[in-house]
């Protein structure tokens, strides 16, 4: 099995610091830009899964990158350049303490809280009746508090973050604004493709006191894909929807009895289950991209990372 990338610890030149996320390892160099690795760990219910995927970081760097080259037109981003394929450079922003989640379905954790009996998320009032994957009139906007490293995101009104002092009225203005419009041109793109983008994420920060578009966009583990095909007939029949996206290995793991909750144990992830959700990584790059994926060399990845961003940091 190919080899996948779960940990590094890089000493990149002018690198003042290095923070690791749950699934990429961001370097602080010269407090100017940022150096993110996007590795193979994979994180669910907040937790990270003891073994990485292959090409995953790869598939998640890659989508990103040509994302946010999509949307420049919609607002200013952080992508300086991708000088390996798991590794995007970019400007230092100030980043906002949310996720702006925009959702154009009822499903994931929403339906969840949905079908328990909830009828608000994040200030927003549900009329009864839905049903799960039904869509909603418009798309809404539920954002979460970014949770540090070991913590639970938790959902916020537009209210409580003006409250908090999270972000000004105008800047939440301005960060609703985006965030719509870059669904609808990630729906657009996804249109093309055959596929739906149900649901996806965004983070913002400042730069220059400017709002800019960080992170990723429109990837497997920020946003959930539904197959066009079918959709239709598989909501009227109350069947599953024939999805792309992380949603599977959580579905995986819950079926496995692993929420996240105090005392659960994650099941075993064998090679097979390993290969599985590589494979399903992949099928999404393609799909979505319309490109053939191209398997970077998994033999001295941490090698070829240090290389190829040394060279970038002396250009």
């Amino acid at each position: 099995m190919s080899k996948a990338l779960v940990q590094t610890e890089y000493n990149f030149r002018n690198q003042k610091s290095v923070y690791h996320g749950k699934v990429r390892d961001v370097y602080n160099i010269d407090n100017r830009q940022l150096v993110m690795v996007a590795t193979d760990r994979i994180s669910a219910f907040d937790v990270i899964l003891p073994e990485g995927i292959p090409y995953k970081g790869q598939v998640l760097n890659q989508i990103a990158a040509k994302f946010l080259d999509a949307t420049t037109d919609i607002c200013p981003n952080w992508k300086l350049a991708v000088p390996d394929p798991m590794v995007t450079a970019g400007i230092m922003c100030q980043g906002f303490p949310l996720e702006m989640i925009v959702r154009g379905y009822l499903c994931g954790s929403a339906w969840r809280a949905y079908n328990a009996g909830q009828r608000e998320i994040c200030g927003i009032a549900l009329p009864d009746g839905m049903r799960e994957n039904e869509k909603f009139p418009v798309p809404l906007i539920t954002p979460t508090t970014k949770a540090e490293y070991g913590e639970h995101d938790a959902d916020i009104s537009k209210a409580e973050i003006l409250e908090r002092g999270l972000a000004t009225p105008e800047e939440y203005a301005l960060l609703e604004q985006y965030s719509l419009a870059l669904f609808r041109r990630g729906t657009e793109i996804a249109a093309r493709r055959g596929l739906i983008l149900v649901d996806t994420k965004y983070e913002f920060g400042k730069a220059d006191g400017r709002i800019v578009l960080m992170d990723e966009i429109h990837t497997p583990d920020s946003s959930r894909y539904f197959y066009s095909e079918g959709y239709e007939e598989k909501f009227r029949a109350g069947e599953p929807q024939r999805q792309l996206s992380k949603e599977f290995v959580r579905e995986w793991l819950m079926q496995n009895g692993f929420q996240g909750k105090e005392g659960q144990q994650v099941p075993e992830m064998t090679p097979a289950i390993v290969e599985s959700i590589s494979n399903r990584y992949i099928e999404l790059y393609e799909h979505l991209t319309g490109e053939a994926f191209v398997k970077g060399d998994t033999d001295g990845l941490l090698k070829r990372i240090e290389d190829n961003v040394n060279q970038y940091l002396a250009e």
